[in-house]
This record gives C-alpha cells, structure tokens and sequence, in this order.
C-alpha cells in the first residue's frame, strides 16, 4: 500500500471527507504513512478531531510554527506541510487530482516523489460504510420531502391562460425551486442547484429549466441534495404532467420505468455494468427509440436515450463506478448507485426516472421510496 497525502479542507475535498469524516472548513495536511493515519493541523481544531478514530494529531506546533509567523500565510502553510511530511518520513505518495500545485511544488522540491491517482481515491470510496450510508438515506428523506413541495404545489394548480396558477399567482420554475429549496432546509440538507425542466428544457437533461410552467407538457425534476451532518448526496428524478398527458410521453415513462426495475434487479456484487446498460438500451431499441450505443462516431445525438444508465453516488453527486458504454469495473456489494433511465425529443421535452439504490451481495436495495406517477 503507498504512502498519501491529501492537502485540503474537509468541505470541498470528499477524499479528505471520507478519512476525516467532520466538517473542517480550513485546509489541512492528512498523510497515510505505512498504514499510519496522521493529521497535521491547527491547535484549536484537535479538540474536534478527538473522535475521529484511529488518528495521530499533530498541532502546526510540532513543526515550529511559532518561528514561521514573518512568513505570509501560503508560504508559512507550505513549509509547515514540506516539514511534516520530512518528518513523517514521507519520501513518496499518492495524492488526488485535485492536490494543491502550490504544496506540491514545495513537497518535490524537498525530493518528494508525488503521483497523481484519481482512481486510487474514488476506488476507496466505493464502499460505502454505515455512517455513510445512513447520511445518503438521511439526504434521501430530504429529497422526497423536496419532491413532495414540487408536487403539492402542481397539484394545486389551475390553468392561467397560458399556463398555471396557483394561490392567485403564477406558477413558475423558480416558485418550484424555492419549495424544495425550503424543504431541504427543513430536513437538515442543502444544494447548490436543481432541475425543473419544462416541456422543451426538458429535453436537455442538463437544463436547469427556467420560466413559467404551462399544462400538458411533461416536468423533468431531479434534485441531488446533500446531507449537511455527513456530507452524503443522494439523487432522485421524476416526471410530472399537469392536466392531460401526451401519449407519446405517458409511452416513454413506461419505457423508463420498465428499464428502470430491470436495471435495478440486475444489479448484484459482481454484476458487469455494461451489461446491464445494454439491457435499458435493448428496451428503448425495441420500441423504436435510439440510444446512445446506436451513436456513430462524431455524431451527436439529441433525440431517444442517449447518455448513460447512472453512476456512483456519495461524497460526490457524480462517482465511481458509472453503467455506461465505457463501463468496465464489475460491482460491489456496498456501492450505491444512482440509475435514471430517460428518453426525449428535441425541441419537445423528454422523461427520466431516477432511484439510488444500495447493491448488496445477492441484489440492491432502493433507498428512494417515492411513486412514479405522471400525474402529480
């Protein structure tokens, strides 16, 4: 096992966040040395890490702080970083994508020897233990109480001329917003964003939908929130209909929730990723639906399913493994995994479903408990 070293704050760095599993919102300096978990950090922010586990401390102090104060702060913190990592006997380590290239500078110029290797870190995380998982879960009751402020208020409303209405007001994409927005809150758990894609925007799974809300088209919704305690994400997609459903929409949510439960009985430790992917796009062949392993070569594609089954869920929305065409890595019992089958026109508007789901030994396990109804 090699050497590693992370340099970062345990908010915006889930490698850091998955070894130092506590909010630390300043950057520090965490080394695995033969088998050895070390911190090195400030003075007042040992007391918090007291329960972290089988963790070394070590204060700045250890390392001459005091002697370093006429340095600026950047110079003063990678010099303290070249000193600890002298000290520890680190010669060579691993480090994530996103390790600092202002520390690395000063490790290799000390003659450290430093190996960028994103995989090694999301392969760690893959895992999920149970505090990890009892904070997706916890993410997941925040999403479907955000889900349920988006569908309280569709159910409520009333054509407006050309659109919807409710309590005497437009409806809008930024009123739904601000819904499951308060919902998350209220349930311990936060976003940066979310989609409410509507009729046309819908069609573009990476639209955040904006403007009025009109009857008759199809609502993509699909909201990842994090858990504010654990930091664990989780991410859910429905699609709603006010008023009468299209058929050509009510046939491709069938569609969508067929692949959906196949993929989701599939899934097992050991399952090949890729397999399964091809049997959600031999769902939508068979109805005539294009997919994205029919795509030529420099051709982009717009219509029918064309971009992956899912991927990995936890300290980022977005993680190892994915079920796609470049899939390779077989699963693992204690992956989870978010699946969202989907099927769209261009310039129309499209459907998604989407459920996290825990693989275990035998099978998976849905954490998302929340109907597929088009009607909301």
């Amino acid at each position: 096992m090699p050497d590693v070293l992370i340099y970062a704050d345990t908010y915006r760095s889930p490698e850091l966040r998955h070894e130092v599993p506590i909010g630390v919102s300043d950057p520090f300096l965490y080394a695995e040395v033969e088998g050895v978990r070390h911190v090195v950090i400030g003075s007042m922010d040992i007391p918090s890490l007291a329960g972290v586990g089988a963790v070394e401390l070590h204060p700045f102090e250890e390392y001459g702080v005091d002697e370093l104060l006429a340095l600026s702060v950047g110079e003063r913190r990678a010099e303290l970083a070249r000193r600890a990592v002298a000290a520890l006997g680190v010669t060579s380590a691993v480090v994530p994508a996103a390790f600092p290239l202002w520390i690395a500078d000063a490790l290799r110029s000390s003659g450290v020897e430093l190996v960028v290797d994103g995989e090694f870190f999301d392969d760690r995380r893959r895992v999920k233990s149970a505090a990890e998982l009892a904070g997706i879960r916890q993410a997941q009751r925040a999403a479907e109480a955000g889900m349920d402020a988006a569908r309280d208020l569709l159910r409520r409303a009333a054509p407006n001329g050309d659109g919807l209405g409710v309590d005497g007001e437009p409806l809008t994409v930024e009123r739904v917003k601000a819904a499951i927005s308060v919902a998350f809150t209220a349930n311990r758990a936060g976003t940066d964003d979310l989609i409410v894609g509507v009729g046309a925007q819908a069609a573009d799974p990476h639209d955040l939908g904006s403007g009025p809300i009109r009857p008759g088209v199809p609502i993509v919704i699909d909201i990842w929130p994090r858990d504010n305690e654990s930091a664990m994400y989780t991410d859910m997609t429905r699609t709603f209909v006010v008023g009468d459903v299209p058929d050509d929409v009510r046939r491709w949510h069938a569609l969508a929730e067929e692949a959906l439960g196949r993929a989701v009985s599939e899934l097992a430790d050991g399952a090949d990723p890729r397999a399964i992917f091809d049997g959600t796009c031999e769902i939508f062949e068979a109805a005539g639906e294009p997919t994205r392993r029919q795509k030529q070569p420099g051709e982009t594609q717009v219509n029918g399913f064309f971009h992956d089954l899912g991927h990995g869920v936890g300290l980022e929305v977005h993680e190892a493994p994915h079920l796609g065409l470049s899939a390779k890595l077989p699963l693992r019992a204690g992956d989870v995994l978010a699946i969202e089958p989907g099927c769209y026109r261009e310039g129309y508007g499209g459907v998604r479903l989407e459920d996290v789901v825990l693989v275990g030994p035998d099978g998976g396990e849905r954490l998302t408990e929340y109907p597929y109804d088009l009607d909301p």
